[in-house]
């Protein structure tokens, strides 16, 4: 599968290699005088502040890609990657002044499901990077953009459920009752989300992910919403159930399909986007894509007040520790702006991806919001273990907070889709609808240091899209299926600046 991918790129790169494209990245820079700064221009900085702490956006410093017809080592199209990205611990390194390499952890989400949902294997794909910074001044061509940030498929790891039974993406249409073993409570774990009594398999829309010390790693899903902790290998561990106000429930029983909206709870499809761990390991969080039903999340002029849930995972059995109020962004029709992830940076501090559905593969051409923001909670009122974790007791009632509950501060950030930017990388936002234009869905968010010495607080802000497996020269389970439109997995780099804290 190695050599089709480099094979993609070497095709898509052709102009380059007609002109004896040299042996390294490199060298490229350095013969073509592209690449003699080691700094972002100055000019491009935007300062953004929160709780008295100053944050900087440098701006874009590189972009890549994966061919959206490339397929896994199962046979499958890969898509969807930007669902979540990790770094895998301990492989980023600078190898010189201007190169750094590492190994990316991608998860997509259930597959392709344009027309419906599919049985697709919940999994993760491993992606080694070679990364060169782009600071110089003028733009680059968009083929040679692509060597900034070059991406080489290295495996994929498949997840499965208990008894070693595969995960699917199909719609979650039945239940499963409680059963010992897997879960938050010693003697049984919750009612699992299946895609029906006779295919009896969890349903498995996998969004956010966050790696332990010890190989094991989180995935939040949208079905549940649940969180659920697999083994290195991606065999199920446990299970964390939300509190009854997050489940799904129509007319007094659970019901996790995502077809249509439930009485309480989760709206459909917009279950935990957003997962990430503090620096030390300890605690974990997941926050829910917009409102829940009872909050106003069937209409999206109403849905803004999400909740950001806070676990202690260092007891056997994780115990909840927090619950936060987030109110996301609204565009200028009064809509909210939903949260695909979310990203803790330190001392009540994260990042959070917000965005429209507008771009390449989405509903237009011309995006309006496209952001890494920033969220404090330092001063939000916690709300675990009140009359909120009951959904007869609503957080918002038509858009309006509830009064006494004070939410996080939100703060506008990294902007994915200023012009001048994306310029500098041969992209652009809006018409013609071709491969140089920004994907629709952005999901993902790895922040690394950039080992500066002259900038130690500097960081790389990695963010993927998720294409929806978008291909004319598509494979899923072995079935060939064109969806009208080739969407590449796109990736890019942001250079930010951290005030001093601690950093995962």
């Amino acid at each position: 599968m190695i050599s089709s991918f480099i094979v993609a790129l070497w095709i898509l790169l052709a102009p380059l290699q007609a002109q004896a494209f040299p042996a390294t990245v490199e060298d490229f820079f350095s013969r073509a005088s592209l690449n003699p700064y080691t700094d972002p221009d100055p000019t491009w900085a935007v300062s953004a502040t929160i709780n008295g702490q100053t944050f900087i956006n440098k701006g874009l410093v590189a972009f890549g890609l994966i061919p959206s017809n490339f397929t896994d080592s199962t046979g499958d199209t890969m898509g969807g990657i930007g669902s979540a990205i990790a770094l895998k611990s301990g492989t980023f390194t600078k190898t010189s002044g201007t190169t750094y390499t590492g190994t990316i952890i991608a998860q997509p989400d259930r597959g392709y499901n344009v027309v419906q949902t599919v049985d697709y294997q919940a999994r993760q794909q491993e992606i080694d990077f070679v990364l060169i910074p782009f600071y110089g001044p003028g733009n680059l061509t968009f083929t040679t953009a692509l060597n900034t940030l070059q991406l080489t498929y290295k495996g994929t790891t498949l997840y499965y459920e208990r008894n070693g039974t595969d995960t699917t993406g199909l719609d979650a249409l039945g239940v499963r009752p409680q059963m010992a073993g897997f879960g938050i409570d010693p003697n049984a774990d919750p009612a699992m989300p299946i895609a029906s009594a006779s295919y009896n398999h969890l349903s498995t829309d996998a969004e956010g992910v966050a790696f332990n010390s010890d190989g094991t790693f989180w995935v939040s899903d949208e079905y549940g919403p649940y969180i659920y902790r697999y083994s290195a290998t991606g065999n199920l561990i446990q299970t964390i159930q939300p509190p009854s106000a997050f489940l799904p429930y129509t007319n007094g029983a659970l019901n996790f399909t995502s077809v249509t909206d439930p009485t309480t709870g989760r709206v459909g499809n917009q279950g935990f986007e957003g997962l990430s761990l503090d620096p030390t390991g300890t605690t974990l969080y997941a926050l829910l894509q917009s409102a829940l039903v009872q909050d106003g999340g069937s209409d999206k002029s109403t849905s803004r007040y999400t909740r950001l849930l806070a676990y202690d995972i260092t007891q056997t059995i994780p115990l909840l520790v927090g619950e936060y109020v987030v109110p996301l962004p609204q565009n200028s029709k009064g809509n909210t702006l939903a949260a695909s992830e979310a990203h803790f940076l330190g001392d009540g501090i994260f990042l959070v991806l917000s965005r429209d559905g507008d771009g390449h593969g989405g509903s237009s051409d011309k995006s309006s919001y496209k952001q890494a923001d920033l969220l404090d909670i330092s001063g939000a009122i916690d709300i675990h273990g009140t009359v909120y974790d009951n959904a007869t007791n609503p957080i918002a009632n038509s858009g309006t907070l509830v009064s006494g509950i004070t939410p996080g501060t939100y703060v506008s950030f990294v902007n994915y889709i200023n012009d001048t930017q994306l310029a500098r990388f041969g992209l652009h936002n809006g018409k013609p609808a071709d491969q140089t234009l920004i994907d629709a869905k952005w999901e993902s968010l790895a922040v690394v240091s950039c080992q500066d010495p002259t900038y130690p607080d500097d960081f790389f802000l990695f963010t993927a899209s998720d294409n929806d497996f978008i291909t004319t020269q598509g494979v899923s389970g072995g079935v060939p299926y064109n969806a009208g439109l080739d969407n590449d997995n796109q990736f890019m780099v942001f250079r930010i600046t951290l005030p001093s804290t601690p950093r995962n």
